[in-house]
């Protein structure tokens, strides 16, 4: 991240102001000779008012609003397409000033909105059911642009957000330090002030990354995409986390739930003949036995192309059922959009057809 003091002079790129802590928007302000409340007025534009242009920021000197649009950018993003699904979610398709697009998804309920964004443009983790592993990675995002997506799909519904989902394209621990920076923001009185449990980062299962999250102070929720507990089985299904073995993941979330107290959640697409045999069904039940955990049992997503099929809902049903008998609390989640491929595992940086 550039140091505020570093100000960019005539014939540079323009840097996001929103890439700056608090720390050095003060120092650029202070350079500026301006006054520190000027900060506030500031930040409470970006993050809680979502201003796409310092002409929006009406109570700052008009002066200084053109001192800071010749120095800085405030970044942003183009909707590109949205696509409403006939359970009332929709799908955005969102770009970048310098071309890179995501998609992000809004999922209303009630007088409630979650919102599920994406941590990376794309996703190196390969994933071998997932629409966005197929085409790779194409970069990480920065804290900004993914708290970018939260603003934009809380402006299009004209409704408070109260939960977010790190679920979308891209690893967030394979982007760590941005993905924490952009759910502390969220999670901020100074930001849209979203509980922090009502705040879920999603890991295939990065090890040291899940060892680091455990030291974090906020009550964030943890998400661990397991989808089999058999090595073999993950191996193939997985391979971006093949070196991180099931031995090793037990070891290391029986280590977050002594540290935090906190229940993780375990993801489980049941995909028909591959991880919902009675074997696979055995390995899980001895995976959480006797663990703080959730699993949530999902039906695959169809993916256009793949080879997978989802499981019946009988499958799913005796998979909670057989949990249940071994103490272990289980759940169907309900994918929400999947008319529009909006669900888990089917965003793609592209409009679906």
């Amino acid at each position: 991240m550039q140091e505020a003091r570093n100000l960019p002079t005539e014939g540079t790129v323009l840097t996001d102001l929103r890439s700056f802590t608090h720390g050095q928007l003060v120092e650029t302000l202070k350079e500026l000779g301006q006054p520190t409340f000027r900060v506030k007025q500031i930040e409470e534009w970006i993050w809680e008012k979502g201003a796409t242009s310092f002409d929006d920021m009406t109570n700052l000197p008009k002066a200084l609003r053109a001192q800071l649009a010749e120095r800085f950018t405030l970044g942003g993003v183009k909707q590109v397409a949205r696509q409403i699904s006939e359970d009332g979610s929709r799908k955005y398709l969102l770009r970048y000033p310098d071309g890179t697009t995501v998609e992000c998804v809004g999922m209303p309920t009630g007088s409630k909105l979650a919102v599920c964004v994406s941590s990376q443009a794309g996703c190196a983790m390969g994933c071998a059911f997932c629409a966005t592993g197929a085409a790779g990675l194409t970069r990480s995002l920065t804290s900004s642009e993914i708290y970018d997506q939260v603003m934009h799909v809380r402006n299009d519904f004209d409704m408070r957000v109260t939960s977010v989902v790190l679920m979308g394209q891209g690893e967030p621990f394979m982007n760590y330090d941005a993905s924490l920076a952009a759910m502390r923001r969220l999670n901020s009185p100074d930001g849209l002030g979203i509980g922090a449990r009502h705040i879920t980062v999603s890991t295939c299962g990065v090890i040291p990354a899940i060892k680091r999250f455990a030291n974090e102070p906020e009550q964030f929720t943890l998400a661990v995409s397991l989808h089999s507990a058999v090595q073999k089985t993950r191996n193939a299904l997985m391979p971006g986390v093949r070196k991180y073995s099931l031995l090793h993941l037990y070891e290391v979330m029986g280590e977050y739930v002594d540290k935090t107290g906190r229940r993780p959640t375990y993801e489980y697409a049941l995909i028909r003949g591959v991880n919902d045999t009675e074997d696979e069904l055995g390995a899980l039940c001895d995976f959480c036995r006797d663990n703080l955990a959730h699993v949530n049992i999902i039906k695959l997503n169809e993916v256009k192309g793949s080879r997978f099929q989802p499981s019946s809902d009988a499958r799913a049903g005796e998979f909670v059922r057989r949990l249940a008998s071994v103490g272990v609390e289980a759940t169907i989640r309900q994918s929400r959009g999947q008319d529009i491929d909006a669900a888990c595992g089917q965003l793609k940086q592209r409009l679906s057809r």
